[in-house]
């Protein structure tokens, strides 16, 4: 791309919109965004448009695959905003680090930045993640409403529309979509996150989605606890 100089105000513009694109990018297991787990350490647009965003992580080994796709779904955000020329992301104080870096920075696949270790791309790994985010988010959604009164019961005839408007509400939709799963507001309220069936046995799925959910949350705690741990919470822009 051509680099074209931009005025203070306009590279503030930039700035903005990259962290919001950030702020897009999940923690495949946590499902909560990078900038609120504080694992975007340093972000820094140039007057030219220049990107470069560092990335940390809770331990030293955190999983080759889940730091890979963190990284590389952080460069396809912020490549996809209007006005940045060109991105640098880079994962620091991480085993695999150099290796990931690089193969983000060359496109080169989660394979190939690991040939004769990587037996595929990741793309089962998301979806699977994806399919624990429905759980939790239908946890979340109906432990409110049956709070609010509804029988547990009836949740098995309600729809998506059923469910009260809120950010958990459209949480789960949006994982919904992102499987391909019915995401309407006429789409079953509960269905199986493996196969976008109508559930029958809501006791046993609920059961499910409740301990997806707390597993979910305590993960969370501890990577938060372990990040502050190892760096405190400053961020840098």
């Amino acid at each position: 791309m051509t680099s074209v100089t931009r005025t203070p105000d306009q590279a503030a513009a930039v700035l903005a919109a990259v962290w919001s694109a950030l702020g897009t990018v999940l923690d495949p297991e946590l499902d909560e965004p990078l900038t609120q787990l504080g694992f975007v350490s340093h972000c820094l647009v140039t007057e030219e448009g220049e990107v470069r965003v560092r990335l940390r992580l809770p331990t030293y080994f955190c999983a080759p695959n889940f730091a890979f796709l963190m990284v590389a779904d952080s460069f396809d955000a912020v490549s996809a905003v209007p006005g940045v020329t060109s991105v640098s992301v880079r994962l620091e104080d991480h085993f695999a680090a150099d290796v990931i870096n690089d193969g983000v920075a060359r496109r080169s696949g989660f394979v190939g930045s690991f040939p004769g270790e990587a037996v595929g791309e990741l793309d089962d790994l998301r979806a699977d993640f994806l399919r624990r985010a429905v759980l939790a988010g239908t946890d979340r959604v109906c432990r409110a409403m049956i709070a609010a009164g509804v029988d547990r019961f009836s949740l098995a005839t309600l729809t998506l529309g059923d469910a009260p408007e809120g950010a958990d509400r459209e949480r789960l939709r949006s994982r919904r979509r992102e499987l391909g799963l019915p995401s309407g507001d006429s789409s079953p309220l509960v269905l199986d996150p493996a196969t976008g069936e109508a559930v029958t046995d809501i006791r046993t799925h609920l059961g499910l989605a409740r301990l997806t959910r707390v597993s979910q949350e305590a993960n969370s705690g501890v990577c938060r606890g372990m990040l502050l741990g190892r760096y405190g919470m400053k961020e840098e822009r």
